[in-house]
This record gives structure tokens, C-alpha cells and sequence, in this order.
């Protein structure tokens, strides 16, 4: 608990100061060179503080500016996303969700109603399978490779029929939807309920979340999935942009 005191410190010194020496840090802590030395060497590898263009000397590195932007997301999330779901909604006439990774699911964190007569029911705060959803296929299909292994490694649980639980089978859905920018459920976490996502980026190129459409499959078809796929993708992409992601092109 010392050893991460005495760190605290030094980014608070850092922040006041805007740059200071060892000399500096070991006075304002207390404690010898060679222990303020250690400290800012171990802050610095993870990123927190840099070195100066005058060596020795420490200011606030770029890994703050990560750690911060990653605190403030899901709050300025459905902030910037909401205007773009409700007009999604509108727009395709279907039930809007945004959903975030939480561990081993996704969990829908906002919600907008489309103006169908016949509606899915309420998934806010739910988590759902990551394999049998499209924002969950989103999620997954954007994780390091390793991660990606450790998830598929065990088993699947089906949910009805066309749940996919062979992990080759959903391993190749996830490189589909990595190159066609969406994934797709069909009636995979309930029977007559489809569903198509997109990602949502932030500035840093991280997915932070899905924004999906989902309905009954007996209007939202196959086909017309297929067709309002540019729609979603579009209105992840407007999403991303509002978070400060830059699109390509």
C-alpha cells in the first residue's frame, strides 16, 4: 500500500507541477533517490509518466489520457448515442439496443423503442450470451485473439435450435463480421427473435460497445436484415464519430 501511496503522489506532484526531477519526487515523498527512481522507472513503463526532452526529468504521460478517456466513455456512450438510436428507431421501425462487454456477456446499457405495433420486450440492464447475439458476436469478434480462445475454449450453451455452439462455426461468423462490418443472430437466444449489430468505436480505435436492431423474424427477415445492415452500420459509424473516432476514407 506504500509502494502505490507513494505512485499516487507522484502523479499528483506531476499534475501540479507539470514536471519535476527525481531530486524533486524523492523530496516530496520523503524517501531516498534511488526509491523515488524505482517508482517513477515503474510508472513510466506502464505509461503514466514520460520523461522530459531534458532526461531525468518526469511529466504526465499519454497512459493518463487513456485511462481517463476510458473512465468518461460510458457516460458520454448514451449521451452521444441517443439521438442517433432514437432516429435509428425511426428509421427502420424496429427495437434499438446498445450493449456493452461485461466479462463473459453483453450487457444492453440503453434502449430505444421503434413505433411497430408489436414490439420485442424491455432489454435494458439484461446480459445476453456473447455467441448467440449480434452484439454479442460484435464483442467478441473484436477481441485480442487470445482472449477470443480463452472464451471459446469453453463450452457453448444452446438457447434454441440455431444457437451456434460449434466454436469453428462461430470462429468463421466472427471473421465475417469483422470484414462485413456487422453480425447477425437468427433466432439463436430465442426462437423468433432476429437481430443484426455494428460496432462502435472510440477515438483510440477500441470497441466499446454494439449497437444493434432487433425485432420478430417474422418481419424482421433474413433478407431484410441483410438490407438494413448499411442503416446500422451507418448509424455506428455516426456513433463512433460523435466519441471522436475518425472513419477511414
Amino acid at each position: 500500500m506504500q509502494s502505490v501511496d507513494r505512485a499516487v503522489g507522484i502523479l499528483e506532484l506531476l499534475g501540479r507541477r507539470g514536471q519535476a526531477g527525481v531530486t524533486e519526487i524523492a523530496a516530496e515523498l520523503g524517501v531516498h533517490k534511488s526509491t523515488a527512481s524505482r517508482l517513477a522507472a515503474t510508472l513510466e513503463l506502464r505509461g503514466l509518466i514520460e520523461q522530459t526532452d531534458e532526461r531525468g526529468r518526469y511529466r504526465l504521460g499519454l497512459g493518463l489520457v487513456r485511462l481517463a478517456s476510458a473512465a468518461a466513455v460510458r457516460p458520454d456512450l448514451s449521451q452521444q448515442s441517443r439521438p442517433v438510436c432514437e432516429q435509428l428507431a425511426s428509421q427502420v421501425a424496429e427495437t434499438i439496443n446498445l450493449a456493452v462487454l461485461d466479462e463473459d456477456a453483453a450487457v444492453n446499457i440503453d434502449q430505444v423503442l421503434g413505433p411497430s405495433t408489436i414490439t420485442t420486450h424491455n432489454w435494458l440492464g439484461r446480459r445476453t450470451p456473447l455467441h448467440a447475439t449480434s452484439s454479442g458476436k460484435v464483442l467478441l469478434a473484436h477481441l485480442p485473439e487470445s482472449v477470443l480462445e480463452s472464451r471459446l475454449a469453453t463450452p457453448l450453451e444452446s438457447h434454441t435450435p440455431r444457437t451456434v455452439t460449434q466454436p469453428d462455426v462461430l470462429r468463421a461468423q466472427l471473421r465475417r463480421a469483422l470484414g462485413d462490418g456487422c453480425a447477425y443472430s437468427f433466432e439463436e437466444l430465442e426462437t423468433g427473435l432476429n437481430a443484426v449489430a455494428a460496432p462502435i468505436f472510440t477515438f483510440n480505435g477500441q470497441v466499446v460497445a454494439a449497437l444493434s436492431v432487433s425485432g420478430p423474424s417474422f418481419r424482421l427477415t433474413e433478407e431484410r436484415l441483410v438490407d438494413i445492415s448499411p442503416v446500422v452500420r451507418a448509424a455506428a459509424g455516426e456513433i463512433s464519430a460523435r466519441l471522436g473516432h475518425l472513419r477511414s476514407g
